[in-house]
């Protein structure tokens, strides 16, 4: 299996992951064969990459960190909850905690935890892949972090609704297919408020809860909203779940900000670290991701291309890579870097 651009599909390619809508539903099963309408579909539903079968890759596992069964079905949740909202009902607070209790039990589980996969996100699900995937992210770091059951439970769950907020304003706003005057940007900002009122005056969620919701956007510094809070000001939860936030704006398409690599977030981050987020809390979050995500096509210093087949948990900014005899991919396989013992080997490029 390897990552591929919408762009560079062929007819014939077969797909490796599913794809699903914003309401948890199937849209294109793994193993299905790509047509041009399929093709030109995914192009219409701004899904930007995704992941094709390779018989030079049969090998090579893309793991996501939870299972696409809780996914799913956190998707459908945070569908039909939203639906909801709209309408001025409440919130199934009781449905939120089974889904959360399922993906916190899937990452203690698991001994190591590397995200490296990337998110095939379509224009109609953004919102809910968004606060699914800082709802894994945030577990990530909050279990690098040691953090115990109650705080993990109150974490996941401020994270998955960090952004309800955003659910009665205008689409316009929130979409991120515009570019927003400054007034509007300001309109947008009071999601972290309208998110603070609804969820605090739910007695089913713990008051932590909204204060994550309220306080994701604020910086050590004093440079964030709604209230330029300074450091010891905001709440440890909240900073976690605005690493997470921010990391999957910087991957993801559809969001507010230009959609870049991995590694180049992970660089950006870092250089956050001490001034906008705690230092010791972007080291652990970085510790726990892929730079360069198992199955994306790099160039190395070598000139060779070649695909990134396996991470090192040690170091994940020096992976696995496969490389071929040719830079479309020759049927003979050269060697593979490991590039934790080749160090003198380096990334220099992700090639779309």
């Amino acid at each position: 299996m390897r990552q591929v651009g919408v762009n560079s599909l062929k007819m014939g390619d077969i797909l490796g992951k599913t794809i699903f809508s914003s309401s948890g539903r199937v849209l294109l099963g793994k193993g299905v064969k790509l047509s041009p309408l399929y093709i030109a579909k995914l192009k219409d539903m701004g899904i930007s990459i995704l992941y094709i079968e390779d018989d030079r890759f049969n090998d090579v596992i893309v793991e996501d960190v939870i299972s696409e069964e809780h996914r799913r079905e956190a998707m459908e949740i945070l569908e039909k909850s939203t639906r909801f909202v709209r309408l001025g009902k409440d919130l199934d607070g009781f449905e939120f905690k089974k889904i959360i209790n399922k993906i916190v039990e899937e990452i203690l589980f698991k001994k190591d935890i590397l995200v490296n996969m990337m998110d095939m996100r379509s224009l109609d699900n953004q919102m809910f892949a968004h606060s699914v995937n800082v709802c894994v992210l945030s577990i990530v770091l909050g279990k690098a972090m040691y953090l115990d059951r109650e705080k993990l439970d109150n974490l996941a769950t401020g994270a998955i609704l960090h952004d309800i907020g955003k659910v009665k304003m205008d689409p316009k706003l929130v979409s991120g297919a515009t570019i927003l005057t400054p007034e509007e940007i300001e309109l947008l900002k009071t999601h972290t408020i309208l998110g603070f009122e609804d969820l605090r005056k739910r007695k089913d969620l713990n008051l932590v809860i909204a204060h994550i919701a309220f306080q994701h956007h604020e910086h050590m510094n004093g440079t964030g909203y709604p209230r330029q809070l300074k450091e010891g000001e905001i709440n440890p939860l909240a900073q976690i779940v605005g690493i997470a936030d921010l990391y999957d704006k910087f991957t993801s398409d559809h969001s507010d900000v230009k959609r870049i690599m991995p590694h180049e977030a992970c660089e950006i981050l870092m250089g956050l670290a001490g001034t906008l987020y705690p230092f010791e809390m972007v080291r652990l979050f970085l510790r726990n991701i892929a730079a360069y995500p198992t199955g994306i096509t790099v160039r190395l210093n070598t000139g060779e291309i070649g695909v990134v087949v396996d991470q090192n948990l040690s170091m994940p900014v020096r992976p696995v890579v496969r490389v071929f005899d040719e830079s479309d991919f020759g049927s003979n396989v050269v060697k593979e870097y490991n590039m934790v013992e080749k160090r003198t080997i380096f990334i220099q490029e992700v090639l779309g």
